[in-house]
């Protein structure tokens, strides 16, 4: 394997290993402090910048093992076809079927490099977006306990309200009932005065005569 073809094998190991850490079952915490470094941190912008300028040239090595690859099948077959019924060589076999083993091998590892990278980045995001999400849930239930607690607050104060209303009412209630009394006790007091004051009117008249 060359040079190339070998960093491009590393570049696939990373991806997986860093796809396996995205999606592992980490606490919420733990998760949104290493999406916040990842997204925020400037030596990370820097390597993912790096690393877009080198699936450009993974790409140019996917199409190229694309064309080689069928390259050589056509090799395979033509050889195949013109060897049809006559006595076949071994090494010339072994050498076509080698370089086709190369060149599928070249070719699913850069495109599964390729893919991967794309896999990786929507996974990022939509976990990212997924953290943003939760954390405008948390704020939102927050308020909304906020605004229940007030709610439960201003209830509280308008049954009190009402409740001292109602003693009020009670003890104007109350009072108007004194007053009648008191009215109705005057009414009376009044009516036995006259009444006393005539009796003794009259007995003055009697003793007169």
């Amino acid at each position: 394997m060359t040079i190339y073809y070998s960093l491009t094998f590393l570049l696939l190991a990373a991806e997986m290993a860093t796809f396996c850490i995205l999606v592992a079952p980490l606490p919420y915490t733990v998760k949104k402090r290493l999406f916040a470094f990842l997204s925020e941190s400037k030596i990370v912008a820097k390597i993912a910048y790096a690393l877009k300028i080198s699936f450009i040239f993974v790409a140019i090595l996917f199409v190229d093992a694309l064309q080689r690859m069928f390259r050589v099948t056509a090799e395979s077959d033509m050889a195949k076809s013109s060897k049809h019924g006559a006595v076949q060589d071994i090494r010339t076999d072994t050498g076509i079927a080698a370089r086709k083993f190369y060149a599928q091998r070249n070719t699913y590892l850069t495109g599964f490099c390729l893919f991967l990278s794309l896999v990786l980045t929507r996974t990022f995001y939509i976990i990212l977006d997924l953290i943003h999400t939760q954390e405008e849930y948390a704020k939102l239930k927050k308020q909304t306990t906020g605004a229940t607690g007030a709610t439960g607050d201003q209830s509280k104060e308008i049954a009190s309200l009402k409740k001292q209303l109602e003693e009020a009412k009670n003890k104007t209630r109350d009072y108007d009932i004194l007053k009648k009394q008191a009215a109705q006790n005057n009414a009376e007091y009044d009516r036995l005065a006259t009444e006393l004051n005539d009796l003794s009117g009259k007995k003055s008249n009697k003793r007169v005569d």
